[in-house]
């Protein structure tokens, strides 16, 4: 699988995600899976979310790589879906996604980044929240159940967005949306999804994805 390259007037998509490495990821899900099989449900949950980017055919696909970028399962994938890879850096969530969605925005008009939690999110979706963007929108969410959100797409950027919001919460949303309405931007909201994060998210994939 390649990713499309196309010239800087269309949506750069961007994948954040996490290395799988045993004890450290998906670790809520370990007393069900135990660490390694927390950490391989990771690795496929990356795996979709890039075939998902690639197949939506946006634009450019990278994938933001977080604690390393030289990890063997990033440069898999940077072989296998013809992906660039960037580090995420230091910081939070907020300060993380931040600075690199701002970079994406000086050489690309529209940005997307979506995170490697959500399985459900659909090239159909990536494609909506592309053209909400090039129809006039400022910015564009798929909130999660969770309340935060699966995808964030904007054509323009600041700091205000994410300084200060609780990424551990569940108003993070709530909190985003009255960040924009002080900025005064227009924005779009796309259909309402769910990430996998605990064992019933994990019981309610099995159930409910066919894929898996």
């Amino acid at each position: 699988m390649r990713a499309a390259t196309r010239d800087s007037s269309e949506t750069l998509v961007i994948v954040f995600a996490r290395a799988p490495a045993p004890g450290k990821a998906k670790t809520r899900l370990a007393p069900l899976l135990g660490a390694r099989g927390a950490a391989q449900l990771q690795a496929r949950l990356v795996e979709l979310a890039l075939a998902t980017a690639v197949a939506a055919r946006c634009g450019p696909v990278e994938l933001h790589c977080a604690p390393r970028l030289r990890e063997p399962f990033f440069l898999g994938c940077r072989k296998r879906f013809g992906v660039r890879l960037r580090a995420q850096g230091r910081g939070d969530l907020g300060e993380r996604m931040h600075r690199s969605l701002a970079r994406a925005l000086r050489a690309a008009d529209a940005v997307l980044l979506v995170g490697s939690d959500c399985p459900v999110l659909r090239p159909a979706d990536l494609r909506r929240a592309a053209l909400a963007l090039r129809s006039g929108a400022d910015a564009v969410f798929a909130p999660a159940e969770d309340g935060g959100y699966a995808l964030i797409g904007l054509r323009r950027v600041s700091p205000r967005l994410f300084a200060g919001v609780d990424w551990g919460a569940d108003g993070v949303m709530t909190q985003t949306r009255a960040r924009l309405r002080g900025l005064g931007w227009r924005w779009r909201e796309l259909r309402t999804v769910w990430d996998v994060d605990r064992p019933e998210d994990f019981l309610r994939l099995q159930r409910e994805v066919r894929r898996w």
